[in-house]
Protein backbone atom coordinates (compact mmCIF):
# COMPACT_ATOMS: atom_id res chain seq x y z
CA UNK A 1 0.00 0.00 0.00
CA UNK A 2 2.30 2.64 1.05
CA UNK A 3 4.45 2.18 -2.44
CA UNK A 4 1.06 3.49 -4.37
CA UNK A 5 2.11 6.98 -5.55
CA UNK A 6 -0.46 9.64 -4.63
CA UNK A 7 -1.60 9.76 -8.78
CA UNK A 8 -2.45 6.00 -8.44
CA UNK A 9 -4.40 5.78 -5.23
CA UNK A 10 -6.23 9.11 -7.26
CA UNK A 11 -6.75 7.22 -10.07
CA UNK A 12 -8.44 4.20 -8.01
CA UNK A 13 -10.87 6.29 -6.10
CA UNK A 14 -12.27 8.12 -8.44
CA UNK A 15 -12.58 4.86 -10.88
CA UNK A 16 -14.90 3.60 -7.95
CA UNK A 17 -16.62 6.83 -7.51
CA UNK A 18 -17.43 6.90 -10.87
CA UNK A 19 -18.99 3.86 -10.81
CA UNK A 20 -16.66 1.17 -11.93
CA UNK A 21 -16.51 -2.16 -10.07
CA UNK A 22 -13.46 -4.05 -8.10
CA UNK A 23 -12.58 -5.82 -11.02
CA UNK A 24 -12.76 -3.26 -13.67
CA UNK A 25 -10.90 -0.56 -11.46
CA UNK A 26 -8.09 -3.13 -11.73
CA UNK A 27 -8.12 -3.72 -15.30
CA UNK A 28 -7.87 0.08 -15.34
CA UNK A 29 -5.34 0.94 -13.21
CA UNK A 30 -2.96 -2.55 -13.22
CA UNK A 31 -3.32 -2.69 -9.23
CA UNK A 32 -3.97 -5.49 -7.41
CA UNK A 33 -7.26 -6.61 -6.13
CA UNK A 34 -6.01 -6.83 -2.51
CA UNK A 35 -4.10 -3.20 -2.74
CA UNK A 36 -7.79 -2.04 -4.34
CA UNK A 37 -9.35 -3.68 -1.33
CA UNK A 38 -7.22 -2.04 1.18
CA UNK A 39 -7.64 1.53 0.06
CA UNK A 40 -10.63 1.12 0.47
CA UNK A 41 -10.93 0.25 3.93
CA UNK A 42 -7.91 2.60 4.43
CA UNK A 43 -10.22 5.81 2.50
CA UNK A 44 -13.43 4.89 3.45
CA UNK A 45 -13.12 4.64 7.11
CA UNK A 46 -11.37 8.21 7.13
CA UNK A 47 -14.26 9.27 5.20
CA UNK A 48 -16.69 8.01 7.26
CA UNK A 49 -14.92 9.14 10.54
CA UNK A 50 -14.37 12.59 9.13
CA UNK A 51 -18.19 13.08 7.91
CA UNK A 52 -19.10 11.61 11.72
CA UNK A 53 -17.10 14.32 13.01
CA UNK A 54 -18.10 17.54 10.88
CA UNK A 55 -21.11 17.52 9.78
CA UNK A 56 -22.89 18.79 12.86
CA UNK A 57 -24.26 22.33 14.01
CA UNK A 58 -26.08 22.34 10.46
CA UNK A 59 -28.61 25.31 9.96
CA UNK A 60 -30.52 23.34 7.58
CA UNK A 61 -34.34 23.91 7.41
CA UNK A 62 -35.38 21.49 5.34
CA UNK A 63 -35.05 18.07 5.23
CA UNK A 64 -35.79 14.59 3.60
CA UNK A 65 -35.41 10.78 4.63
CA UNK A 66 -35.57 7.40 2.42
CA UNK A 67 -33.93 4.64 2.87
CA UNK A 68 -32.01 2.48 -0.44
CA UNK A 69 -31.76 -1.02 -0.75
CA UNK A 70 -29.03 -3.67 -1.56
CA UNK A 71 -27.59 -6.54 -0.80
CA UNK A 72 -24.83 -7.57 0.31
CA UNK A 73 -23.03 -12.12 0.08
CA UNK A 74 -26.22 -12.86 -1.92
CA UNK A 75 -29.83 -12.37 -2.41
CA UNK A 76 -32.74 -12.72 0.95
CA UNK A 77 -33.15 -16.17 -0.79
CA UNK A 78 -30.13 -17.96 -1.48
CA UNK A 79 -28.72 -16.88 2.03
CA UNK A 80 -27.49 -20.32 3.33
CA UNK A 81 -29.18 -21.92 6.49
CA UNK A 82 -26.40 -20.85 8.92
CA UNK A 83 -26.18 -17.04 8.42
CA UNK A 84 -30.08 -15.87 7.40
CA UNK A 85 -30.96 -13.93 10.05
CA UNK A 86 -27.44 -12.13 10.14
CA UNK A 87 -27.24 -8.69 9.15
CA UNK A 88 -24.88 -8.47 6.63
CA UNK A 89 -26.00 -11.60 4.62
CA UNK A 90 -28.71 -10.69 2.41
CA UNK A 91 -31.12 -7.14 2.36
CA UNK A 92 -29.64 -4.58 3.88
CA UNK A 93 -30.68 -0.62 3.68
CA UNK A 94 -29.03 2.69 3.86
CA UNK A 95 -30.72 5.13 5.84
CA UNK A 96 -30.01 8.71 3.95
CA UNK A 97 -31.16 12.61 4.88
CA UNK A 98 -30.55 14.76 2.37
CA UNK A 99 -30.79 18.81 2.98
CA UNK A 100 -33.45 20.29 0.13
CA UNK A 101 -31.71 23.29 -0.18
CA UNK A 102 -28.09 22.32 -0.23
CA UNK A 103 -28.32 19.11 -1.03
CA UNK A 104 -25.98 17.61 1.67
CA UNK A 105 -25.99 14.24 2.80
CA UNK A 106 -26.03 15.24 6.53
CA UNK A 107 -25.99 11.46 8.27
CA UNK A 108 -26.88 8.08 7.07
CA UNK A 109 -26.85 4.70 8.27
CA UNK A 110 -26.25 1.19 6.69
CA UNK A 111 -28.67 -1.76 9.15
CA UNK A 112 -31.60 -3.52 8.87
CA UNK A 113 -35.05 -1.52 8.43
CA UNK A 114 -36.62 -1.62 11.61
CA UNK A 115 -38.66 0.69 13.88
CA UNK A 116 -35.81 0.74 16.22
CA UNK A 117 -32.70 1.85 13.70
CA UNK A 118 -35.16 4.48 11.91
CA UNK A 119 -35.27 5.97 15.67
CA UNK A 120 -31.70 5.91 16.36
CA UNK A 121 -30.91 7.20 12.65
CA UNK A 122 -33.53 10.20 13.24
CA UNK A 123 -31.89 10.52 16.87
CA UNK A 124 -28.44 11.36 14.93
CA UNK A 125 -29.61 13.58 12.73
CA UNK A 126 -31.49 15.80 14.99
CA UNK A 127 -28.25 16.14 16.94
CA UNK A 128 -26.53 17.24 13.94
CA UNK A 129 -29.08 20.45 13.06
CA UNK A 130 -29.99 23.64 15.12
CA UNK A 131 -33.06 24.94 14.94
CA UNK A 132 -36.56 23.57 13.67
CA UNK A 133 -36.78 21.57 10.53
CA UNK A 134 -39.18 20.80 8.30
CA UNK A 135 -38.93 17.02 7.72
CA UNK A 136 -40.29 15.04 5.02
CA UNK A 137 -40.50 11.17 4.93
CA UNK A 138 -42.19 8.12 2.90
CA UNK A 139 -45.06 6.12 4.02
CA UNK A 140 -43.15 3.56 5.84
CA UNK A 141 -45.10 3.05 9.38
CA UNK A 142 -41.90 3.22 11.04
CA UNK A 143 -41.31 6.90 10.61
CA UNK A 144 -44.37 8.41 12.71
CA UNK A 145 -43.15 6.84 16.01
CA UNK A 146 -39.41 6.90 15.48
CA UNK A 147 -40.01 11.09 14.82
CA UNK A 148 -42.09 11.10 18.16
CA UNK A 149 -39.06 9.38 19.59
CA UNK A 150 -35.99 11.26 18.09
CA UNK A 151 -37.60 14.89 17.59
CA UNK A 152 -40.54 15.29 19.84
CA UNK A 153 -44.26 16.35 18.75
CA UNK A 154 -43.27 20.12 19.24
CA UNK A 155 -40.30 20.55 17.99
CA UNK A 156 -40.81 19.24 14.26
CA UNK A 157 -43.10 20.25 11.35
CA UNK A 158 -43.10 16.57 9.77
CA UNK A 159 -45.56 15.09 7.34
CA UNK A 160 -45.61 11.73 5.22
CA UNK A 161 -45.67 11.87 1.22
CA UNK A 162 -47.11 8.42 0.06
CA UNK A 163 -46.58 8.37 -3.99
CA UNK A 164 -49.47 6.26 -5.78
CA UNK A 165 -48.83 3.88 -8.80
CA UNK A 166 -51.73 2.28 -10.82
CA UNK A 167 -51.14 -1.59 -11.40
CA UNK A 168 -51.10 -2.10 -14.76
CA UNK A 169 -53.53 -4.82 -16.51
CA UNK A 170 -51.56 -8.41 -17.61
CA UNK A 171 -51.28 -7.50 -20.69
CA UNK A 172 -49.72 -4.07 -20.28
CA UNK A 173 -46.37 -5.60 -17.82
CA UNK A 174 -43.16 -5.19 -18.74
CA UNK A 175 -40.42 -7.02 -16.70
CA UNK A 176 -38.29 -4.74 -14.98
CA UNK A 177 -40.64 -1.46 -16.33
CA UNK A 178 -42.10 0.52 -13.25
CA UNK A 179 -45.65 1.12 -12.83
CA UNK A 180 -47.36 4.83 -13.57
CA UNK A 181 -47.34 7.64 -11.23
CA UNK A 182 -50.63 8.50 -10.44
CA UNK A 183 -50.73 10.74 -7.71
CA UNK A 184 -49.96 11.34 -4.14
CA UNK A 185 -50.98 11.71 -0.60
CA UNK A 186 -50.23 13.62 1.98
CA UNK A 187 -50.67 13.74 5.92
CA UNK A 188 -49.69 16.04 8.13
CA UNK A 189 -48.15 14.34 11.69
CA UNK A 190 -46.66 17.12 13.74
CA UNK A 191 -46.19 20.33 12.88
CA UNK A 192 -47.37 22.84 10.54
CA UNK A 193 -44.85 22.04 7.45
CA UNK A 194 -45.31 23.99 4.62
CA UNK A 195 -47.27 22.30 1.84
CA UNK A 196 -45.17 23.76 -0.55
CA UNK A 197 -42.14 21.88 0.73
CA UNK A 198 -43.75 18.44 1.54
CA UNK A 199 -41.37 16.38 -0.97
CA UNK A 200 -38.89 13.44 -1.20
CA UNK A 201 -37.71 14.21 -4.90
CA UNK A 202 -34.72 15.29 -3.68
CA UNK A 203 -33.72 12.38 -1.33
CA UNK A 204 -35.33 10.05 -4.00
CA UNK A 205 -33.15 11.75 -6.58
CA UNK A 206 -29.93 10.73 -4.71
CA UNK A 207 -30.60 7.65 -4.71
CA UNK A 208 -29.97 7.52 -8.39
CA UNK A 209 -27.15 9.18 -7.73
CA UNK A 210 -25.82 6.44 -5.31
CA UNK A 211 -26.72 3.35 -7.75
CA UNK A 212 -24.94 5.03 -10.99
CA UNK A 213 -21.74 6.22 -8.96
CA UNK A 214 -21.34 3.03 -6.76
CA UNK A 215 -21.37 0.08 -8.39
CA UNK A 216 -22.21 -2.36 -5.98
CA UNK A 217 -25.27 -0.57 -5.93
CA UNK A 218 -26.46 -1.25 -9.21
CA UNK A 219 -29.34 -3.82 -9.82
CA UNK A 220 -29.02 -6.60 -11.95
CA UNK A 221 -25.65 -6.67 -11.80
CA UNK A 222 -22.53 -9.34 -10.45
CA UNK A 223 -21.08 -6.68 -9.09
CA UNK A 224 -22.54 -6.64 -5.69
CA UNK A 225 -20.40 -6.40 -2.85
CA UNK A 226 -19.61 -9.81 -0.93
CA UNK A 227 -18.68 -8.43 2.65
CA UNK A 228 -20.53 -5.96 4.45
CA UNK A 229 -17.04 -3.98 5.50
CA UNK A 230 -16.24 -3.22 2.20
CA UNK A 231 -20.13 -1.83 1.26
CA UNK A 232 -20.05 0.72 4.21
CA UNK A 233 -16.31 1.93 3.49
CA UNK A 234 -17.63 2.43 -0.93
CA UNK A 235 -20.58 4.33 0.48
CA UNK A 236 -18.55 6.64 2.66
CA UNK A 237 -15.90 7.35 0.35
CA UNK A 238 -19.07 8.11 -2.15
CA UNK A 239 -20.85 10.27 0.27
CA UNK A 240 -17.66 12.39 1.07
CA UNK A 241 -17.12 12.61 -3.08
CA UNK A 242 -20.92 13.89 -3.21
CA UNK A 243 -20.72 16.25 -0.46
CA UNK A 244 -17.02 17.38 -0.80
CA UNK A 245 -15.42 16.74 -3.94
CA UNK A 246 -18.13 16.75 -6.76
CA UNK A 247 -19.73 19.49 -8.32
CA UNK A 248 -23.31 20.03 -8.08
CA UNK A 249 -25.09 21.05 -11.24
CA UNK A 250 -27.56 23.01 -9.64
CA UNK A 251 -25.86 24.47 -7.03
CA UNK A 252 -22.77 25.20 -9.19
CA UNK A 253 -20.28 24.16 -5.91
CA UNK A 254 -20.45 21.05 -3.73
CA UNK A 255 -23.13 20.40 -1.05
CA UNK A 256 -20.62 21.18 1.76
CA UNK A 257 -19.89 24.64 0.52
CA UNK A 258 -23.67 25.20 0.25
CA UNK A 259 -23.94 24.03 3.70
CA UNK A 260 -21.08 26.18 5.27
CA UNK A 261 -19.16 23.17 6.03
CA UNK A 262 -16.43 23.82 3.51
CA UNK A 263 -14.62 27.45 2.43
CA UNK A 264 -14.16 25.68 -1.26
CA UNK A 265 -14.94 22.46 -3.07
CA UNK A 266 -12.33 19.97 -1.94
CA UNK A 267 -9.94 18.09 -4.95
CA UNK A 268 -9.40 14.08 -4.86
CA UNK A 269 -6.18 14.48 -3.10
CA UNK A 270 -7.52 16.13 -0.51
CA UNK A 271 -9.95 12.90 0.20
CA UNK A 272 -7.42 10.83 0.03
CA UNK A 273 -5.17 12.98 2.81
CA UNK A 274 -7.73 12.50 5.63
CA UNK A 275 -5.71 8.98 6.55
CA UNK A 276 -3.32 11.79 7.86
CA UNK A 277 -6.43 13.56 9.48
CA UNK A 278 -7.77 10.41 11.14
CA UNK A 279 -4.16 9.36 12.19
CA UNK A 280 -3.35 12.65 13.98
CA UNK A 281 -6.84 12.26 15.57
CA UNK A 282 -6.58 9.10 16.39
CA UNK A 283 -3.02 9.85 18.33
CA UNK A 284 -4.38 12.90 19.80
Amino acid sequence: MNKLSSGKRTQIITALVEGNSIASTCRMTGAAKLTVLSLLAEVGTACSAFQDRWLRNLDCKRVQVDEIWSFVYSKAKNVPASFRGTFGYGDVWTFTALCADTKLLITWRLAPRSQDIAAEFLSDLASRLNGRIQLTTDGHPMYPFAVDLSFGPDAVDFAVLVKVYNEPVKEERRKYSPSRFIGTTVTKVYGEPDDEHISTSYVERSNLTWRMSNRRMTRLTNAFSKKLANHAHHLAINFMHYNFVRVHRTLRTTPAVAAGVAENPWKMSDLLDLGMWLETEEAA
